[in-house]
């Protein structure tokens, strides 16, 4: 599972112009499965999505389709990490740790 965490880079009235863009992008990746849950940072400065991936390059190349990226509105720190204990709600998620 990941962690990806936007930090903005221009003014919220940029990123407010190019937030369609990101929203459709967003609905995609959930409609997708990928994304399981996001939403603004408060304070905004940027925000924060959970995802789920085959690995940590498919998720960078998903991050670089971001519209907030290609417009150079954001960066992401991206963090992975194995959710061995998860809501019931998550188990299709949980993972378990390497032998």
């Amino acid at each position: 599972m990941f962690v990806l965490e936007l930090d903005y880079t221009a003014p919220l009235e940029q990123i407010d112009a190019a937030l369609p863009q990101h929203v459709e992008w967003l609905q995609a990746h959930y409609a997708a499965g990928t994304f399981l849950a996001s939403g603004r940072k408060v304070p905004r400065d940027g925000g924060v999505i959970l995802a789920v991936g085959q690995d940590r390059a498919a998720i960078d190349a998903l991050v670089a389709t971001d519209p907030f990226v290609r417009a150079g509105l954001t960066q992401y720190r991206v963090t992975e990490f194995l959710a061995t204990t998860t809501a019931p709600v998550l188990d299709a998620h949980r993972q378990h740790l390497p032998a």
